[in-house]
C-alpha cells in the first residue's frame, strides 16, 4: 500500500517501517506556528487578490498608458500565462532551495515587481511587470501551502490552520475587487499594484520567525523536458480559456491553442512516467484521494469564477451598481466562506471525513446557483430573495471546501513530493478559473444572443438575463457532477 494511503484512511504503518525526515521532525512551537500561518496567509492574499485587484482599475491604466483595445487584456493575461505555466516548476524549486528559503525569495520579489507595475510609464512596462508578478506567485503560492502542510500536524490545528488559509484564499477574489474600486477611485490606479509592497513586506517580516526546513537532497538535474513542456502546455491552455471568451470556442486560435495545449501536456505525462527525478510524480495525481481533492477544487472553481463573473455583469448592467458597489456586494460571500472556512470546516478537519466537508460544500455552492436560474428581469425584491442567499450559500459551499482539499492534496507524502502536490492542487485552481470565466462567460453570450434574436418582444435586459441563468444552470451541473464525482473518491478516507 502507497504509505498516502495509510495516512488517509486511517490505517497504522508498520511498526518496523522506516524512520523519514518527515517522522524525525519536532513539532514547531506555538509561536512560530502562528507566525507562519500568519505569512503564509499574507502571501495567499497577495497571490489571489491580483488575479482580480487589477481588473477595476485597467481602463484608468489603458487610459493613462495609452493601451489599444486589442492590447489591454495582457494586464491580465501576463500575471495568469506566468503563474499558471511556472507552478510545476515553481514547486520542484521549493523543494531543492528549502519552502522557507522559496517563500521568502517569492515575496520579495512579487514586492519588487508590484513596484515596478506601479511605476509602468507605458503598457510594455506593465505587461513585463504583471508577468513577473506571475513568476514570483509560481513560487511563492506552492512554497506557502508546503510551509503550512510541515508546520502544522496536529489535527485539530492542521484544521484550523487550513481553514484560515483557505478563508484569506476565497476571500481574495471578492478583497480584490473591492480594492481595486476604492483604490482606483480614490487614489489612482497605480496604488492597486503598490499596496502589495506592504502587504508583502510584513509577510517577510512574519517569515522570519518560520522555522527553517531542509532542503530536499539528492534529487539531481532538473527534469528540463517536463519543465519546459508542462510551462508551455499549461500556458498554452490557459491562454486559450483567454482567448475563448472574446473569439468564442469555435475560433481557430482558440481551437489550435487547446490542441498544442493538450498535446504538451500528454508529452509531459509521458516523460514524467519515464523521468528518474519527475517534476511532477505520476503517484500524487492517481491517489485516491488526492485525485478527489484535484476534481473537487477545479470543478468548484470552474463554477465559482463563472458565479463572480455573472455578479458583476448582473449587478452593474441590470441592477444600475458602480463597480465600487458591486464588489462591496461579493463582501457578503466572502463573509460566508471565512464562517464556512473556519467554524464549519476548521473545526470539523479531525472529527469528520473530508467527503462530510467537501460533498455537502460543493452541494451547497449548487444550490446558491440553482437559486440565482430562477432570476427573470421582472424579478422583485433580487437582493433579498435572490443575491443575499446566494451568495450566502456559495460562500459557505467554498469555505467548507477549501480547506479538506488543501489538505488532502499534500498529506501523507514525502517531503520530496511536498512542493509537487502543492504546485499541483494551485494549478488546478488556476486552470478552473480561467475555464470557468472563458466558459460560462461564453455560454451566456451565446444563450443571450439566441433569446434575443428568436423572441419577437425581448429587451435587451431580459436577454441578458436569459444569458446569465442559462450559464448558471450549466455551473449548477458542473457543482452536482463535482459531489457526485468526490463521494465515489472520498468515500473510504477516514479523518
Amino acid at each position: 500500500m502507497n504509505p498516502a494511503d495509510d495516512e488517509l484512511t486511517g490505517a497504522k504503518p508498520c511498526a518496523d517501517a522506516p524512520e523519514t525526515q518527515e517522522t524525525r521532525r519536532r513539532p514547531t512551537p506555538a509561536r512560530r506556528r502562528r507566525w507562519t500561518l500568519l505569512a503564509v496567509s499574507a502571501a495567499q492574499l497577495l497571490v489571489v487578490l491580483d488575479g482580480t485587484i487589477v481588473n477595476i482599475a485597467l481602463p484608468s491604466a489603458q487610459s493613462a498608458l495609452g493601451m489599444s483595445d486589442a492590447s489591454r487584456q495582457w494586464a491580465i493575461t501576463a500575471y495568469a500565462l506566468a503563474f499558471g505555466g511556472l507552478l510545476l516548476i515553481g514547486g520542484r524549486v521549493s523543494s531543492v532551495l528549502g519552502h522557507r528559503r522559496t517563500f521568502l525569495i517569492g515575496l520579495i520579489g512579487f514586492a519588487a515587481a508590484s513596484a515596478l507595475g506601479g511605476a509602468a510609464v507605458n503598457p510594455g512596462m506593465l505587461f513585463g511587470a504583471r508577468a513577473l508578478q506571475g513568476v514570483f506567485a509560481a513560487v511563492l503560492a506552492p512554497a506557502g501551502l508546503s510551509l503550512l502542510t510541515i508546520t502544522f500536524t496536529e489535527p485539530g490545528e492542521r484544521g484550523r490552520a487550513f481553514g484560515v488559509f483557505a478563508a484569506v484564499g476565497a476571500a481574495g477574489s471578492a478583497v480584490g475587487l473591492v480594492a481595486g474600486g476604492l483604490l482606483t477611485e480614490y487614489a489612482g490606479w497605480r496604488w492597486c499594484l503598490y499596496v502589495n509592497v506592504p502587504v508583502a513586506l510584513l509577510a517577510v517580516l512574519g517569515a522570519t520567525f518560520v522555522p527553517r526546513d531542509r532542503p530536499v537532497r539528492g534529487e539531481g538535474r532538473l527534469d528540463v523536458a517536463g519543465a519546459l513542456l508542462s510551462a508551455a502546455g499549461f500556458a498554452a491552455i490557459v491562454y486559450a480559456f483567454n482567448e475563448a471568451e472574446p473569439l468564442g470556442w469555435s475560433a481557430p486560435k482558440v481551437f489550435v491553442l487547446l490542441a498544442v495545449g493538450v498535446l504538451l501536456l500528454v508529452a509531459f505525462a509521458a516523460v514524467e512516467f519515464r523521468a528518474p527525478r519527475p517534476l511532477l510524480p505520476l503517484r500524487v495525481l492517481v491517489h485516491r484521494a488526492r485525485a478527489g481533492a484535484f476534481v473537487s477544487i477545479t470543478l468548484l472553481f470552474v463554477a465559482m469564477f463563472g458565479f463572480y463573473l455573472f455578479m458583476s455583469y448582473y449587478t452593474q448592467t441590470v441592477l444600475g451598481y458602480s463597480p465600487v458597489e458591486a464588489g462591496l456586494t461579493l463582501i457578503i460571500n466572502a463573509l460566508a466562506a471565512l464562517v464556512g472556512a473556519t467554524l464549519v470546516a476548521g473545526r470539523l478537519h479531525a472529527r469528520v471525513g473530508p467527503a462530510a466537508l467537501i460533498v455537502p460544500g460543493l452541494l451547497a455552492a449548487a444550490a446558491g446557483m440553482f437559486l440565482l436560474t430562477r432570476l427573470t428581469s421582472q424579478s422583485t425584491d433580487v437582493f433579498g430573495l435572490y443575491l443575499v442567499p446566494a451568495l450566502i450559500l456559495t460562500g459557505l459551499g467554498l469555505g467548507c471546501v477549501l480547506p479538506p482539499t488543501a489538505s488532502l492534496a499534500t498529506a501523507g507524502l514525502p517531503p520530496h513530493d511536498i512542493g509537487a502536490a502543492a504546485a499541483a492542487y494551485n494549478a488546478s485552481q488556476q486552470l478552473g478559473a480561467a475555464l470557468g470565466t472563458a466558459l460560462l462567460n461564453t455560454i451566456a453570450a451565446g444563450a443571450g444572443a439566441s433569446y434575443l434574436a428568436s423572441t419577437a418582444d425581448a429587451t435587451r435586459t431580459a436577454a441578458s438575463v436569459h444569458g446569465y441563468t442559462t450559464a448558471l444552470t450549466v455551473a449548477f451541473v458542473i457543482l452536482l457532477a463535482a459531489a457526485g464525482v468526490s463521494a465515489a473518491l472520498l468515500r473510504a478516507v477516514r479523518p
